[in-house]
């Protein structure tokens, strides 16, 4: 048999436990676009259904017995090599499909679709009188559309869950099926008009407009049709007239749906102090060393971390090397893109999800050819597709907005590690508050570190002062607002400062109970309880979405005596707003940003000095600047303490150091009210100091202590069923082979396994879930037992139901 061109080829929707490269022959028609980092069509399982996979790599080889590639999707690579070994690597990390890496990896817009479609025969093909009177409506239906018609549209026509019903139609002959692939955005293009080249127009009888718009195409070169228009104020019909007389012809031009970014050139340059300018030194020279390398920059809130940043850039940027710059919250990216634009203009992208799938498209196109240098955004900027990445910085680096829950469950950091490691680049971690590993690494010497200990310019930390809210219900305030915040907001307004009070729960009411039985109104998808929103009168819940009309009677007990608990923010809205009825006030959830561009329009409209307060959730807590902002408050501070997890106090801390730093950020001096039932807790006052060394020397103490990273991961297998009793039984059975595998061939792997146990919160859409608990070490021999022990799981019939996962380290254990 003669050698062929081979692709390996990762294919979509394969299970993690039969998910390999399958080997197909290349069709020489194919032969020049069939290359690594493509994606292909091809035939996949005993019913040769049409399926999509990206090649891994090309070979030579027999051809015997293997399929062949459909067709081509791509022009060129979506993947180089670099992102083909980092699809790897996160199959090999995060327990994914090669093909759930790539997709992570690719903009929404630029992703295809398989759809299967029907449509019908010629009545000559069957006899339609033997039909009955439905599958009669499903042809007539068909027959009218005179082509084939998706399968999503025909289930939402006739109302029907499944396709069997048109299954059985094409069984019968009455119809045909096929599967072909839609990509969910096309690039948008517009309408250009060129002259024709030699033509001679001295023997063709024109108009007046005819020659007047000639003329001006002649002179551009080329131009667009919609300029044509505007500059003659002719109709699209004069300019379509000269093609038909072949003087002119059309083509597409690409053009990119984004927004207009124009460089400042009055911007004064930034000038560093002497302890920004050291740190901005060091890491360049880290940047300039052959060696790949990962920096801590440790400052206090406001201590300038963005200025050095910039300056940073600005030293390396005419290298021409793709440069990543990191925030963890969508909330962040408008001021960050205003301030890069300012310097950088049109060379940086956008990477988000609050964009169109269009402008996500778009912008991941513009970095791909060359056209911008810097990408800013949230997670998914990491895998922006530089061909040669530089500098990576990862702003506010400690949030767990940056690690991934869903599979493939990876973190921003560990995927910036690697690209910095394969480039020789330079990984800069940035904040006031590092996570405790990160710290940890720093002060070990694995990674470098600088450090920013003091405010720029003459800002300083404001003060803090504790209120303790049993103390406020003795003395009859009930309101929820401690006194001292209620002054100093009310100074605020008379001075026309700004206040933020952040409350890390939306909604009106956190739960609802009835005071006749004790229960309280839960989600009867999810194990949790409802929340009450004011702005549609509904009860919702903030998991799988369900709402239902608020009514006064208890779904238990039927008696009328519903009572509301909690705080959200939709109620400290109203309530400071009957307080202070002339304040203007801003609430920032994600109930009030859902809309598009409304972080953006919020954060401006607040910087812009048009509101007085903004009450918000932890999304006001980070990386914003508002220099007219004098006072925050924290409405209370014991939610976040006391949750189910071992990060509970650092998260805590985070939140408290970081809100209390929106404080005082501009001339004038800051305040901030931390409100309390427990105002003697540690976690507290260390934040109030803004005390991250001695919270750092405390935390790391207990971590050792107890075994919890860095001096150990934790990996959490999930086990998902409809089924209570499945799920349970899984769990059970997954850790009978683990057990066994590990002591067979892995006597000397230091492991501690705790459950199986219910999940934090045990039933989500109707889905149970139990978890087991790993205490190990995140090396490539416990990564291959795992992998071994969901693979044998996965193929197991009788746990077909059920549903395992694992996550290591993950965000709540």
């Amino acid at each position: 048999m003669m050698n062929s061109r081979i692709a390996e080829i990762a294919v979509e929707k394969a299970a993690y436990s039969f998910d390999k490269a399958f080997d197909y022959v290349i069709p020489d028609s194919m032969l020049d676009k069939a290359v690594a980092g493509t994606r292909v069509l091809v035939p996949f399982g005993r019913g040769n259904r049409k399926r999509q996979g990206i090649i891994t790599a090309v070979h030579q080889g027999e051809s015997k017995g293997l399929k062949s590639v459909i067709s081509v999707l791509d022009d060129e690579p979506v993947l180089n090599d670099e992102m083909l070994k980092t699809a790897a690597f996160m199959k090999s990390h995060y327990f994914c499909t090669f093909y759930e890496a790539v997709k992570t990896m690719l903009p929404a817009g630029i992703n295809y679709k398989v759809t299967t479609m029907y449509g019908a025969k010629d009545e000559s093909e069957f006899s339609f009188d033997e039909l009955t009177d439905e599958e009669k409506r499903v042809y007539n239906y068909l027959f009218s559309k005179r082509k084939a018609v998706k399968s999503e549209v025909l289930l939402d026509a006739f109302g029907y869950s499944t396709t069997e019903p048109f299954e059985l139609l094409v069984q019968k002959g009455v119809l045909y099926k096929s599967d072909e692939i839609f990509r969910k955005v096309n690039d948008a293009v517009m309408k250009m008009a060129a002259v024709t080249p030699e033509v001679d127009i001295s023997g063709v009888k024109l108009t007046e407009k005819q020659k007047n718009v000639f003329e001006l195409i002649e002179m551009a070169g080329a131009i667009s049709v919609k300029e044509v228009c505007y500059f003659t104020g002719v109709t699209a019909a004069v300019v379509d007239a000269l093609c038909k007389k072949g003087l002119i012809y059309f083509f597409d031009e690409e053009v990119f749906r984004i927004e207009n970014r124009q460089k400042d050139s009055s911007l004064k340059e930034i000038v560093l102090s002497e302890e920004q300018q050291s740190a901005c030194d060091s890491l360049y020279n880290e940047y300039d060393s052959p060696f790949p390398s990962v920096s801590l920059l440790y400052g206090v809130t406001g201590s300038g971390k963005t200025s050095v940043f910039i300056k940073l850039i600005e030293k390396v940027i005419d290298d021409g090397k793709g440069i990543i710059v990191m925030v963890p919250e969508i909330s962040l990216t408008p001021q960050f893109v205003s301030q890069f634009a300012k310097r950088f203009g049109d060379k940086i992208a956008v990477f988000h999800s609050a964009l169109s799938l269009g402008e996500r498209l778009d912008e991941y196109k513009r970095v791909k050819q060359g056209l911008a240098q810097i990408v800013i955004g949230t997670r998914s900027a990491v895998f922006a597709p530089f061909d040669k990445v530089g500098l990576i910085i990862m702003d506010e680096e400690q949030e767990y907005s940056y690690k991934s829950e869903s599979s493939p469950r990876y973190h921003a950091r560990e995927i910036a590690k690697f690209r910095c490691s394969y480039n020789n680049a330079l990984l800069v971690l940035s904040s006031a508050t590092p996570s405790i590993e990160t710290y940890y690494y720093a002060q070990t010497g694995r990674y470098s570190l600088n450090t920013l200990s003091a405010r720029y310019g003459k800002a300083v930390l404001p003060e803090v002062v504790v209120a303790d809210m049993g103390e406020e219900l003795k003395n009859g305030n009930t309101s929820g607002f401690s006194n001292v915040l209620l002054q100093n907001i009310a100074y605020n307004i008379e001075h026309k400062k700004q206040s933020i009070l952040l409350l890390n729960r939306r909604g009106y009411n956190t739960f609802v109970t009835c005071r006749a039985c004790g229960e309280a109104v839960t989600c009867p998808n999810c194990s949790i309880s409802l929340t009450y929103h004011s702005a549609n009168n509904r009860l919702m819940c903030h998991y799988c979405g369900y709402s239902v009309p608020y009514t006064d009677e208890c779904p238990v007990c039927h008696s009328h005596r519903l009572t509301f608990g909690g705080t959200g923010t939709q109620r400290a809205e109203k309530d400071i707003s009957d307080i202070f009825p002339e304040a203007r006030i801003l609430r920032m959830d994600t109930d009030a940003t859902s809309s598009k561009s409304s972080y953006e329009k919020m954060i401006s409209a607040f910087a812009d000095g048009e509101y007085d307060i903004l009450v918000g959730t932890q999304m006001v807590a980070k990386g914003l600047n508002f220099p007219n902002v004098t006072l925050v408050g924290v409405l209370n501070a014991d939610h976040m303490l006391y949750a189910d997890d071992y990060r509970s106090y650092e998260r805590s801390f985070s939140l408290l150091t970081q809100v209390v730093g929106r404080s005082g950020r501009g001339n004038d001096k800051g305040m901030a009210v931390i409100q309390t039932f427990t105002p003697e807790n540690l976690i507290i006052s260390m934040a109030s100091r803004q005390d991250y060394n001695t919270f750092y020397s405390n935390e790391i103490k207990v971590r050792k202590a107890m075994l919890y990273p860095p001096f150990a991961d934790i990996c959490l297998v999930g086990f998902v069923s409809q089924n209570r009793e499945a799920a349970f039984k899984g769990a059970v059975k997954f850790l009978e082979l683990f057990t066994e595998e590990a002591k067979k061939n892995y006597p000397n792997m230091p492991l501690r396994i705790l459950g199986p146990t219910p999940a934090l919160v045990v039933k989500i859409s109707n889905k149970y879930r139990f978890k087991i608990i790993i205490k190990c070490k995140n090396n490539s021999e416990f990564r291959a037992l795992l992998s071994k022990i969901l693979c044998e799981f996965g193929k197991s019939k009788e746990f077909s139901g059920v549903t395992a996962y694992a996550d290591m380290n993950a965000l709540v254990c």
